[in-house]
C-alpha cells in the first residue's frame, strides 16, 4: 500500500482536487505550490511502510524484531565467552601449574585461567565475547610474571564463544516457539532447553532410543563442529546428571533417563581430474577450491539439526570447483573412492579431508 505512493502518484491526487480552470502544468503557481508538500507527503508514506514491516515478526529486524519476540518469551541470545584449554611448562618441558586468575594474551585477545583440569592443563576463558575466542591457536604469552613458566600454549576449543544472535536465528527461534510449543519434556521442549546452553548450535532428540523413559539429545557445537567431551558434560549435568538419572535433578523431566551425545565427524577425501586455462597450475589453485569445498561442507553442517541426514553432492562439488577461477572442464570426481554421493548417518556431518587434483 504504502510502498506505491510515489510522487507522481500523490501529485496527481493532489491536483485532482484543484478546479480544472486552474493552469496546473509542472511549472505552474500551484504545481510549484504543492510539490513540496508532495516530496513531504511520499517520505511520510515511506516511513509508515517502514514502521508497518518492522511491527510483524517475519520483516521486523534488529531492536525492533527482539521488542516482538520478547512478547513471547523469546529474547536474543546475547554474545558468549569461548573457554578453552591451555597447556603449560616449566624447565624440561614438564607440565607446570599456574596461578587461578592468572591472564594471557595471544596476538590482540586476552585468556585469563578460571579452572584446571590436570596437572599443566587449565580451562582459559576468552576475555572478549563472540567468536574471536575460537579462532586463535598457539603460543600464550604470561600478562604478568609467573615463576617457572617456560612455554604456554592455546590449545583446543572446550566452548565455542557465540556472536549475538542474528536476526535470522532469532525470528527462526520465534517461529517454532509459536509453532511447535514445548511441553513438558517433549521434542520441542528438550531442543529449547538444550539449544539456550551456551556452545549449543544444534539438536536432534530421538526419544525412547532404548526403551520407554529414555531419550538420546545428540548436539553439534556452535561453530557446527564436533563439540567436546567438556562441553558433552556440561549438558548433561545440567539436562539429566548421570549419578541422579530419571530424579528430575536438571531440566529433564521426572522419569526420563537422558543420554546426551555429540556428533561425529566423517572425513571427505576428494579425487578429481581438472583442465585448467593455459598458463594456470594445479598449485595456484589448490588453497581455492579447497577453500570452496570446505564452504559447501561447513553449509552442510548448519543445516544438520533440520535435515533428516547430510548428502555431500558430487554435482555440488563440481559445480563449486568449476566457479573457482582458472578451471576449464572437471571429470572423474570421487568421494572416499567412490563415484557417487556420500550419505551420512543421523548423528554424522562432514568435515574437510584429503583434496587430490589431477
Amino acid at each position: 500500500m504504502y510502498e506505491h505512493q510515489t510522487f507522481e502518484t500523490v501529485m496527481e491526487r493532489m491536483l485532482a482536487r484543484v478546479p480544472d480552470d486552474v493552469d496546473k502544468r509542472q511549472g505552474s503557481i500551484i504545481y510549484d505550490a504543492l510539490a513540496p508538500a508532495a516530496v513531504e507527503l511520499v517520505q511520510m508514506y515511506r516511513e509508515l511502510d517502514i514502521n508497518r514491516n518492522l511491527s510483524f515478526a517475519d520483516t521486523s529486524s534488529g531492536e525492533y524484531l527482539g521488542r516482538r519476540t520478547s512478547e513471547y518469551g523469546v529474547t536474543r541470545e546475547p554474545a558468549t565467552i569461548a573457554k578453552r584449554k591451555g597447556v603449560f611448562f616449566g624447565r624440561e618441558n614438564s607440565p607446570l601449574d599456574v596461578p587461578i586468575g592468572s591472564r594471557f594474551s595471544l596476538d590482540d585477545q586476552n585468556y585469563k585461567v578460571i579452572e584446571r583440569m590436570t596437572q599443566g592443563q587449565f580451562i582459559l576463558e576468552c576475555e572478549s565475547p563472540g567468536i574471536v575466542g575460537n579462532q586463535q591457536f598457539g603460543p600464550l604469552i604470561p600478562i604478568d610474571h609467573i615463576d617457572g613458566l617456560v612455554r604456554a600454549e592455546l590449545a583446543d576449543v572446550l566452548t565455542p564463544g557465540e556472536d549475538e544472535e542474528s536476526d535470522e536465528s532469532l525470528r527462526k527461534r520465534y517461529l517454532t516457539a509459536i509453532n511447535e510449543q514445548p511441553f513438558g519434556g517433549n521434542i520441542a521442549d528438550y531442543k529449547r532447553k538444550i539449544n539456550g546452553i551456551p556452545g549449543v548450535g544444534g539438536t536432534k532428540v530421538f526419544p525412547v532410543w532404548q526403551g520407554g523413559g529414555t531419550v538420546k539429545c545428540t548436539i553439534i557445537a556452535s561453530d557446527y563442529g564436533q563439540p567436546s567431551t567438556e562441553l558433552i558434560d556440561e549438558i548433561q549435568a545440567a539436562i539429566d546428571p548421570v549419578l541422579f538419572s530419571g530424579l528430575g535433578i536438571g531440566l529433564a523431566p521426572i522419569g526420563h533417563r537422558v543420554t546426551i551425545a555429540g556428533v561425529g565427524p566423517v572425513e571427505v577425501d576428494i579425487s578429481t581430474t581438472l583442465t585448467l586455462d593455459i598458463g594456470v597450475t594445479i598449485g595456484q589453485i589448490q588453497g581455492d577450491i579447497e577453500q570452496v569445498i570446505a564452504d559447501y561442507l561447513f553449509d552442510l553442517r548448519k543445516n544438520w539439526e533440520s535435515d533428516e541426514q547430510l548428502i555431500v553432492r558430487i554435482s555440488q562439488i563440481e559445480s563449486k570447483i568449476l566457479n573457482v577461477t582458472g578451471v576449464v572442464d572437471i571429470v572423474d570426481t570421487t568421494i572416499n573412492g567412490t563415484a557417487s554421493n556420500l550419505t551420512l548417518s543421523i548423528e554424522s556431518i562432514p568435515v574437510l579431508g584429503v583434496i587430490a587434483l589431477g
